[in-house]
């Protein structure tokens, strides 16, 4: 399976297992995903899940983009997909357990979650621009909330990525811990919060992303008008296209 589900007390672990594609995010995977983390928020008994990945390569890649060279379309399929907590204010805490690299659509699922526990040699970047995409699930419109405008911008627009230490530095991540030790550390966390009162918690979160601006429709709706023609683009073929072959892109700004 592309996702592997396991309950600890009141905690849901949903872990990618995509490891030979460094838990890069297909179709099916996302579905599977989505459909984790709609029972987990569904179930009473659930108070917190935490995000991991299987091995210490990379926490996730990103959007498959052997899969987008193929299909022309990051998600071929039918299903809840990744909307289920991306992109509005998933009502139970998210710990992320980032066991190795998060880039593109790996480290958006990062900014998602609540709170980072991160590996020493964990790596973060949106690396979209280099093939001709943009970071349209949330990276380029969290990151300007959390990040001084000039660091956000350098993400995006160079696509280079830093190390745990500085996204510690930055304040996005809150814990940078030996890989052996991501998911006990993630694990301590969530009991602490789960044995809080679930509703104050609950209430607590959403108090605090509808604060800080975390949650705006009106500004996803936006980003999705703005993106579509550019994940249509000749361009954003051409950048996967290229990363399969390992080759530069050759761009037409078409």
């Amino acid at each position: 399976m592309a996702v592997l589900v396991e309950r600890r007390g009141n905690v849901t672990i949903v872990t990618l297992n995509r490891p030979e594609r460094r838990n890069a995010l297909d179709g099916p995977t996302m579905r599977e995903v989505g459909t984790a983390f709609t029972e987990a928020e569904h179930n009473p008994e659930v108070r917190a899940v935490i995000l991991t990945a299987v091995g210490d390569r990379a926490f996730c890649a990103g959007m498959d983009l052997r899969a987008f060279a193929e299909s022309g379309t990051p998600d071929s399929g039918d299903g809840p997909g990744l909307g289920v907590f991306m992109g509005r204010t998933y009502p139970k805490p998210l710990i992320a357990a980032v066991n190795g690299p998060a880039v593109a659509g790996g480290f958006e699922l990062v900014l998602a979650c609540d709170i980072v526990v991160a590996a020493a040699h964990a790596t973060f970047g949106l690396p979209e621009v280099k093939r001709g995409l943009v970071a349209a699930g949330g990276g380029a419109i969290l990151l300007p909330g959390r990040l001084p405008l000039a660091v956000a911008l350098e993400f995006g627009l160079t696509g280079d990525a830093i190390d745990a230490a500085r996204a510690y530095t930055l304040g996005l991540v809150n814990r940078v811990v030996p890989a052996d030790q991501v998911l006990e550390t993630a694990l301590g966390l969530a009991e602490v919060i789960v044995a809080n009162g679930p509703l104050a918690v609950q209430v607590t979160k959403q108090l605090m992303l509808e604060a800080a601006g975390g949650n705006d429709a009106a500004l996803r709706q936006r980003a999705n008008e703005l993106v579509a023609p550019v994940f249509a683009s000749d361009d954003a073929r051409e950048g996967a296209t290229a990363f399969a072959e390992k080759r530069p892109p050759r761009w037409t700004g078409r």
